[in-house]
């Protein structure tokens, strides 16, 4: 039924993205899809990475301890944003189209009053998406 699976990651968030990347992987299997794991960053230093490059690389070796994790085909896709933090709903939703996912999963907290504020990422790239969106809640 799905022939490519999104998951946005946040490398420095990965201990609240374990039961989405569960779950990725296990649709991934049953449909014998690949995962695509998209992160994006910007074009400064930060904590996962000096250049984007660094970033690139985190992010692949980290695609690939969840194929061999899981066994499932896996690929990393980095975006730079120029701030990522304003930048983050717009890249993930273009990413979608760019590597041809069909399906996204994706961790989101679990609804709050500052979601009638600030949107979460999950609600927004649901709203917006043209393909089918599934958010994970981790609790």
């Amino acid at each position: 039924m799905f022939r490519h699976i999104m998951i946005p990651v946040d490398l420095g968030h990965l201990d609240k993205l374990q039961k989405a990347l569960d779950v990725a992987a296990a649709e991934a299997k049953h449909h014998g899809c690949p995962v695509t794991y998209v992160s994006v960053t910007g074009n400064t230093p930060g904590p996962q990475g000096h250049t984007p490059e660094e970033f690139k690389s985190k992010l692949a070796d980290f695609a690939a301890v969840q194929a061999e994790t899981h066994g499932i085909s896996a690929h990393a896709h980095t975006v730079v944003a120029h701030d990522p933090s304003v930048d983050v709903d717009d890249k993930l939703l273009a990413a979608v189209e760019e590597i041809g996912a069909d399906l996204v999963i994706m961790a989101s907290h679990p609804p709050n009053v500052a979601d009638y504020f600030w949107p979460s990422h999950g609600g927004s790239l649901a709203s917006h998406a043209s393909v089918s969106v599934l958010l994970v809640r981790d609790n």
